[in-house]
C-alpha cells in the first residue's frame, strides 16, 4: 500500500491582521495536524527501528505531525513557490531570517511579518514538526512518532549523555539533559547499574562518582511565603537524574545507564517528504496548495541545516517517482555536519559535536562533502549529493563559527585538507567573521559564561539575495554568483598554526588553543544500522581530520568569504568565537558564540594601550570617510548581486 497524507486543518484565520503584501494582497494561516500512513516494508531498509514500530490492522505505521502553511488569500496570486522551514528543535526561524522579525512560534500579528519580504514576493511558506523527542512548550511544533518494542518486550540499549550547569544550585536534572526534550527511561531505578562520572575538560579522564551521591529521581520542592511551611521530596524518577551534593559548574558530567523505548526519530524525514510530495503534487480536495506550487525551496538553520543535509543525503529527496521534493535549498549554518537522528536511542537536540560539550558525538561523520571524496582513514568514497535526478540545487551559507567549532572546512577539502571542486550544482558562500547566529533583530545578550562581548555583526541581508539567487537559478537557470569561501591555494584558508601567527596579540585577549578537532571514533560495529553499542565510543584519533579555519588580516577581520560593510570597514574585530571564562571550563571554546573586541577610538588611547590594530580616529578621520567607506563596501557587494536593492537602501539609511 502506498503511503499516504491527511490534514487534520484546526486553525483557518486572516495572517497580519488581513494586511496586504503588495501584488499578491493577503495572506491566511492554516495550521492543525498532517496525519501520516506509513508501509513499513517499503520504508524499514531506511529507518532505524521502524520494523518494531507497531502496526495499525491494516499492517501499516500511523503518526502525526503539527503544521502551519502561510499561504495568499488568492491562490492566483502567489509565485507558485513554496519555502519549507526545517524547524529548529520545534521552533520557527524562518520569518526572522528573511523578513527581519521578531521570534515567534505561532506568527499571525502584523509585527510577525515582518518587512514582508516573502510575501511581497508571494511565496507560501510552510513549517512541519520532524524532531519526535521535543515535550511541548514555547509553542514548539510537536511530532508524535512511535515507540519501538521487539518480539519479547521492550527494546534496552546503553545510552550516553552529557550535563553541563552554568549556575550553582542545580540538582535534578532530566535524563535528556534537556527540559524540552524527552528523556528515555532507565531500565532501572538502582544507580549500580549504571556510571555517573564527571571531568574539567573532555580530554580529561573520566572521575566517578560514587553510586551513594546520586540516584534516579527528581526533586520537588514548595516555597510558601512561611519558610517554616517549606516542603520538599525526592520522589524515584526513571526519567531524571538527582545528585545530592549538586551539578558543580566547570565539570561536564556524564551518565552512561541502560534504557528502553526508543523512539523511531528517523520518521521525521519520511514526514517532511510524505507532506512536501503532497502539498506540491496531490490534487486532493483537502490540499490547500492544490495546483498553486510548482517550486519547493527548503531552508533550515544549524541543527535543522544538518538534517535537511541527512535528509538528502539517505536519498529521501526523491518522492518516489525521481522527481525530487526540493529544487533547491539554503543549507545555513551546518557546518560539515549532519543530522545523525536515525539511530537508536538518538537525541534531536544534543549539541552537535563542540569543542566542550559533547564533544565524542556522533553528529559529524564522513562524508562531509557534497562532490564525491575518499576518506583516507578508511579507503571509502562517497558524497552527500550522489542521486543527479533527485538531488537538489545547494546554496551552503557558513558563518566563521561553524569553521571553528562545526569543522566547516571539511565542507570543501577533503580528507587530507586539499581544496575540493564543487558539483556543478552547489554554491557555497562564507559570512566573513560571522558568529553563528545573526539576525536584525539580534538580542543585546549578555556575556553569558564567555569571556568577551558578543559578535553583533548582522548578515542576514546576505541571505534574502541567496534566496532570489536560488530561485532564478531553479526557476531560469540563471547561476548564482560564484562559491565565496576561504581556499588553500589561495591562502585564505590555513592550519591553526598559520592563523595564530597572523591574528593581532590585542592586550588582555586570549586567543583559543585550537579549532574544534574532529576525532576518529568508533561506535561498534553496527553504527551504520543505527545502533551505537559502544558508549563512549572508542577514540582512535584525536585528531581525525584536518581542521582549518580562514585567515584574518592585521585587525583579525576574516579576508575571505563574503564582508558585510562592517567587516569591510571595520570599528572593531569580529570573530566566530568566545572563550568560556573562568570556572566553565575556562579557554575552550563557547558554544556557537563570536566576539566583538573594539579598536582604540584614537592615537592616544591605542599608545596607551599598546593595542597593534589602528585607531578609529586614524582610519577615519571624520564622519563623512566613515559613510563613504561604507557605500562603497555595499556598491561593491550590490554589483556583484549579494545585496538586493531594498537592502541596499537599509544599510545606507
Amino acid at each position: 500500500m502506498a503511503n499516504r497524507v491527511e490534514l487534520e486543518i484546526v486553525e483557518d484565520s486572516p495572517f497580519a491582521g488581513g494586511a496586504v503584501f503588495g501584488p499578491t494582497g493577503s495572506y491566511r494561516k492554516l495550521s492543525g495536524r498532517a496525519h501520516f500512513v506509513v508501509d513499513p516494508t517499503a520504508e524499514s531498509a531506511a529507518i532505524t527501528d521502524l520494523a518494531n514500530a507497531p502496526r495499525a490492522s491494516d499492517g501499516n505505521v500511523r503518526f502525526a505531525a503539527d503544521f502551519c502553511i502561510l499561504v495568499p488569500e488568492a491562490r492566483g496570486n502567489g509565485n507558485l513557490r513554496l519555502l519549507f522551514e526545517w524547524c529548529n528543535r520545534g521552533n520557527k526561524l524562518a520569518l526572522q531570517f528573511f523578513n527581519d522579525s521578531g521570534a515567534a512560534n505561532d506568527p499571525i500579528t502584523l509585527n510577525d511579518a515582518g518587512n514582508g519580504f516573502l510575501f511581497r514576493r508571494g511565496y507560501a511558506v510552510a513549517w512541519l514538526a520532524w524532531q519526535g523527542d521535543l515535550l511541548p512548550g514555547d509553542g514548539r511544533m510537536l511530532i508524535d512518532v512511535p515507540t519501538a518494542s521487539g518480539p519479547s518486550g521492550p527494546i534496552s540499549g546503553r545510552v550516553r549523555r552529557e550535563f553541563i550547569v552554568e549556575q550553582e544550585g542545580t540538582k535534578t536534572l532530566p535524563l535528556s539533559g534537556s527540559v524540552a526534550t524527552m528523556s528515555y527511561p532507565t531500565v532501572s531505578l538502582d544507580p549500580a547499574g549504571a556510571v555517573l562520572t564527571r571531568r574539567p575538560y573532555p580530554k580529561d579522564a573520566r572521575i566517578t562518582v560514587s553510586p551513594k551521591k546520586w540516584r534516579f529521581a527528581r526533586e520537588e520542592r514548595l516555597h510558601p511565603l512561611n519558610p517554616r511551611d517549606a516542603e520538599y521530596a525526592l520522589i524515584p524518577s526513571r526519567r531524571h537524574i538527582h545528585l545530592e551534593d549538586g551539578f558543580e559548574p566547570g565539570h561536564i558530567y556524564e551518565l552512561v545507564y541502560t534504557a528502553r523505548d526508543p523512539l523511531v526519530l528517523g520518521l521525521g524525514f519520511v514526514a517532511a517528504r510524505e507532506f512536501l510530495t503532497y502539498l506540491r503534487s496531490d490534487p486532493d480536495k483537502g490540499n490547500p496548495l492544490a495546483g498553486a506550487i510548482e517550486k519547493v525551496y527548503g531552508w533550515g538553520h544549524s541543527q535543522s541545516a544538518r538534517a535537511m543535509r541527512e535528509f538528502i543525503y539517505r536519498g529521501f529527496n526523491d518522492r518516489g517517482d525521481r522527481k525530487p521534493v526540493f529544487d533547491g535549498v539554503i543549507v545555513h549554518g551546518s557546518g560539515a555536519g549532519r543530522m545523525w537522528l536515525n539511530h537508536r536511542f538518538a537525541n534531536g537536540s544534543s549539541m552537535a559535536g563542540q569543542q566542550y560539550e559533547e564533544h565524542y558525538n556522533v553528529a559529524d561523520r564522513f562524508p562531509f562533502a557534497y562532490a564525491s571524496t575518499t576518506d583516507e582513514s578508511t579507503g571509502r568514497s562517497d558524497a552527500i549529493l550522489k542521486r543527479p535526478e533527485t538531488d537538489p540545487l545547494i546554496i551552503h551559507v557558513q558563518t566563521s563559527s561553524e569553521y571553528w567549532q562545526r569543522r566547516g572546512s571539511l565542507l570543501h577539502t577533503d580528507t587530507r585538507g586539499n581544496d575540493l571542486q564543487q558539483p556543478r550544482g552547489v554554491r557555497i558562500y562564507h559570512l566573513a567573521s560571522s558568529q553563528h547566529f545573526a539576525t536584525a533583530t539580534m538580542p543585546q545578550t549578555t556575556y553569558g559564561v564567555g569571556q568577551f562581548p558578543p559578535n553583533d555583526l548582522a548578515t542576514h541581508f546576505f541571505v534574502r539575495a541567496l534566496f532570489d539567487a536560488l530561485d532564478r537559478w531553479a526557476s531560469e537557470g540563471t547561476e548564482p554568483p560564484a562559491s565565496r569561501i576561504p581556499t588553500r591555494s589561495d591562502g585564505t584558508l590555513v592550519e591553526y598554526s598559520t592563523w595564530k601567527q597572523q591574528f593581532p596579540s590585542i592586550p588582555g585577549i586570549a586567543i583559543p588553543s585550537a579549532p574544534n578537532a574532529l576525532p576518529l571514533l568508533d561506535f561498534g560495529p553496527d553504527e551504520e544500522r543505527g545502533i551505537l553499542t559502544k558508549e563512549p565510543p572508542e577514540i582512535i584519533e584525536e585528531n581525525g581530520y584536518p581542521v582549518m579555519v580562514p585567515s584574518v588580516d592585521a585587525d583579525g577581520n576574516e579576508i575571505a568569504g563574503l564582508r558585510a560593510p562592517d567587516v569591510a570597514v571595520p570599528v572593531a574585530t569580529l570573530t566566530g568565537w568566545n572563550l568560556r571564562a573562568t570556572g566553565h571550563g575556562r579557554g575552550a571554546l563557547y558554544r556557537f558564540t563570536g566576539a566583538r573586541i573594539p579598536f582604540s577610538r584614537t592615537e592616544s588611547e591605542r599608545s596607551m594601550t599598546g593595542d597593534p590594530r589602528c585607531a578609529i580616529a586614524v582610519r577615519y578621520p571624520n564622519e563623512e570617510a566613515f559613510r563613504r567607506a561604507i557605500e562603497a563596501a555595499v556598491a561593491l557587494l550590490h554589483k556583484a548581486r549579494y545585496l538586493l536593492d531594498e537592502d541596499v537602501e537599509r544599510l545606507l539609511t
